[in-house]
């Protein structure tokens, strides 16, 4: 082969590396593309339930009631609990007469399921602390 031909099959290969490398990037940037759009489409409208909601599902992982996201594990911390909890409770106290009945009854509710878990969770830990003290002799 000839050097003119060796060079013209070069840039020949050259081209078409490049086109290749040209068309796997604009397809690279199309999926990112599609998965951005895709995620903002997936994300709900803000509303009052969905704030609720969040704050209700932070006090479940608390309470050891439901997996925490990341870790995939159930771990009980009443302190966070009851932050929640304390938080939802303001949120009822400032939001009375401006809610509809559907989310006033729908945030009590939450309240006094979320109060009693608080409690029944706070009075077993309780119990397991004084049955681990050696008894008296």
């Amino acid at each position: 082969m000839s050097e003119k031909e060796q060079h013209e099959r070069k840039l020949i290969v050259d081209e078409d590396w490049k086109e290749q490398a040209r068309r796997e990037a604009e397809a690279t940037q199309a999926a990112i593309d599609a998965e951005r759009q895709a995620q903002q489409t997936q994300m709900p409208p803000a509303s009052f339930a969905l704030l609720v909601q969040s704050l209700v599902s932070q006090a479940l992982v608390a309470l050891g009631d439901a997996v925490h996201p990341l870790t995939g594990q159930r771990q009980v911390d009443l302190e966070m609990a009851r932050f929640h909890i304390d938080m939802l409770g303001v949120l009822e106290e400032k939001t009375k007469g401006n809610l509809s009945r559907h989310e006033e009854n729908a945030l009590r509710g939450w309240l006094f399921d979320l109060r009693l878990r608080y409690v029944q969770k706070r009075e077993a830990e309780q119990a397991a602390g004084q049955s681990e003290k050696p008894a008296p002799s």
